[in-house]
């Protein structure tokens, strides 16, 4: 017998004639039951990697990728020194000194607390875009004709003050000075240069950047900084690199990766994904269960048949297959019109901005739809798995009926 006939009597079973019109109506919802579950798990994880990514695109655009700071209150000291030993590692991409303290910050309409961060323009302006693109102003320069010198803050940050471009606002530091009446708040007033926006409400709302050298001066840092921002090709080898530096830093110095500061973040949008995957995947079981009903439902329908194949030389083996390569077509063409469906959802909830979100709260527009390869992957596996095994008991027993009890009435 020719191997082939296996497949061609499978797909004749599954395209029931009229009077097993039963039979073809539970095969067409056992394919929906699988295109619907995969195209559901499609769509739920690009939901979950696109709010991840685009929230990890937003932080690491606002802030380092590694942190090299010292244990000494006074500050890291000789910097410069220890900027160029870093540079000099594989993989970094840029080094950057930051001096930062917290201020109350005064505008037109009230006051609110910041973090008042001096950083050296012309380094930050070449890897950070919003930086490159300001919502209104331009990158502080020289003191302005009132010898004030620039600052800029984000767009949350200046709505809450009530401030915009050259307007005049007051700075008041943590860091001491002594005064005839003694120790007093360093004090500083500033003209608004521009404003800026990251699209990360937490720094948007509550950050103020000034030149390195004046931030410095107003903290009392003298020759040194609060830390070093470090920017790295591969944002996953954080972990690696914060190992490579330790052989290059000074013995009070240590370093902290993106991943550290943002792990309760990051920990919870992946045990969310995680959650997501196995609830939905349950609907995928669902679906697999009609697998097996209409495969049960077959094999007493063509147990005839089973006997007239056996009768005419067919082994178990031959007959396991036929019904295994039923339960695999309604697997391969649930899975792959779910895959289908879910990409075409994605990319047109993307294209249209389908699902709006608050701005206000969520820093975006429209929800982002991203699927990694590696996921789509997983979940057609899944599906495809579940698929197979759920054909092992009924082509089992299809194989295991006798003929002649099959003919006996025949």
């Amino acid at each position: 017998m020719d191997m082939n006939y296996e497949l061609f009597i499978a797909k004749r079973y599954l395209t029931a004639k009229r009077k097993q019109a039963f039979i073809s109506v539970i095969t067409f919802i056992s394919i929906l039951g699988i295109t619907i579950g995969v195209m559901a798990l499609i769509i739920a994880i690009a939901l979950i990697t696109g709010f991840q990514n685009d929230v990890q695109d937003k932080i690491l655009s606002a802030t380092s990728h590694l942190m090299v700071q010292s244990v000494s209150e006074e500050g890291l000291k000789d910097y410069a020194k220890v900027m160029s030993r870093i540079k000099e590692v594989p993989g970094v991409r840029s080094v950057s000194p930051i001096a930062l303290n917290q201020a109350l910050i005064t505008g037109s309409a009230k006051t609110d607390g910041a973090y008042l961060k001096g950083i050296d323009f012309d380094l930050e302006v070449e890897h950070s875009a919003w930086l490159q693109k300001l919502e209104s102003g331009a990158i502080p320069g020289p003191p302005s004709a009132s010898g004030r010198d620039g600052l800029l803050l984000g767009h949350d940050l200046a709505f809450k003050l009530g401030v915009g471009v050259g307007d005049v606002v007051t700075v008041l530091t943590s860091a001491m000075r002594l005064t005839p009446t003694g120790l007093a708040p360093k004090q500083k007033n500033f003209v608004v240069a521009g404003i800026f926006v990251t699209g990360l409400y937490e720094f948007d709302s509550a950050t103020a950047l000034i030149a390195l050298p004046i931030a410095q001066k107003l903290f009392g840092l003298r020759d040194s900084v609060s830390y070093l921002q470090v920017m790295i090709d591969d944002i996953f080898a954080a972990s690696r690199m914060k190992d490579l530096f330790r052989s290059v830093l000074p013995p009070l110095a240590y370093t902290t990766t993106w991943m550290e500061l943002n792990k309760s973040l990051f920990s919870a949008l992946k045990l969310e994904k995680n959650i997501m995957f196995l609830t939905i995947t349950l609907i995928v079981f669902v679906a697999a269960l009609n697998i097996i009903a209409t495969l049960i439902l077959m094999v007493m329908e063509k147990t005839r048949d089973i006997g007239i194949l056996m009768a005419m030389g067919a082994t178990s083996l031959n007959i396991r297959r036929i019904f295994f390569y039923q339960g695999a077509l309604i697997g391969v063409v649930g899975t792959a019109l779910g895959t289908f469906l879910g990409l075409v959802w994605c990319v047109l909830a993307n294209a249209f901005k389908l699902i709006k979100v608050p701005v206000d709260i969520y820093q975006i527009s429209h929800v982002p739809f991203h699927i990694k390869v590696m996921d789509l992957l997983v979940i057609v596996g899944v599906s495809l798995l579940i698929s197979l095994l759920s054909t092992l008991f009924p082509s089992h027993r299809a194989s295991k009926t006798d003929p002649v009890v099959a003919l006996k009435y025949e």
